[in-house]
């Protein structure tokens, strides 16, 4: 349940523009405060920190413009459980303005639905049917607010599986964060999974600058 790959992918990073890349100390101990841990999830899961991944260009023709951007912290946890999967990443940027210019570009564009469209699909391949991929309402719970919800079927050798993610991405100041939740089978489209969502997200919300 790699979805999260896909949606972060686009929506906070980056193309053959490519941002610089000068992580500093402080921008790390940052992004790393922004993420989730494992106590904001409860019992049950699995995971921790893992290596940011940066400059990733999506298979799809849009290429927002990148290189007047420049990172200076990044952070990413991965949580699961059974049927669950939860992703959250941050990145710190040197400069609102340039939080501002990359949210434009890479989260509010008309061309950004049409690109993780077709990057859902390529990631799915043969084994997966895309169904859906559309941006959804969510609250505003900091300066920038945007959600995206993915739905496939999933064959996984012994029948059929649906598979839902909603990527919610968030920013504010200099920081955005993202927060991605993947259900599958039963545990997808349903009303715990809109809650557990929506109270992860306002955690990360929070933690912005």
């Amino acid at each position: 349940m790699a979805v999260a790959l896909v949606a972060a992918g686009v929506a906070l990073a980056n193309d053959p523009g490519k941002e610089k890349i000068a992580r500093t100390a402080a921008g790390n101990a940052r992004a790393k405060a922004e993420v989730l841990r494992r106590a904001d999830l409860g019992q049950g899961w699995s995971g921790g920190f893992r290596k940011p991944v940066l400059n990733v260009a999506m298979p799809c023709a849009y290429r927002p413009k990148q290189s007047d951007l420049v990172v200076v912290g990044a952070a990413e946890t991965t949580w699961d459980k059974p049927a669950y999967e939860i992703d959250s990443e941050a990145q710190v940027l040197r400069t609102a303005s340039m939080l501002r210019r990359d949210w434009r570009r890479s989260v509010a564009a008309p061309q950004v639905v049409p690109c993780l469209r077709q990057a859902f699909k390529h990631f799915l391949g043969s084994q997966g049917k895309s169904v859906s991929v559309r941006r959804v309402a969510f609250p505003h719970l900091a300066t920038y607010t945007q959600a995206f919800r993915f739905r496939a079927r999933i064959d996984n050798g012994n029948g059929t599986v649906p598979i839902e993610s909603d990527f919610v991405a968030i920013g504010a100041g200099r920081d955005e964060v993202s927060l991605t939740l993947t259900a599958s089978g039963a545990r997808a489209r349903t009303a715990s999974l809109r809650a557990e969502e929506l109270r992860l997200a306002r955690i990360l919300a929070r933690r912005v600058h």
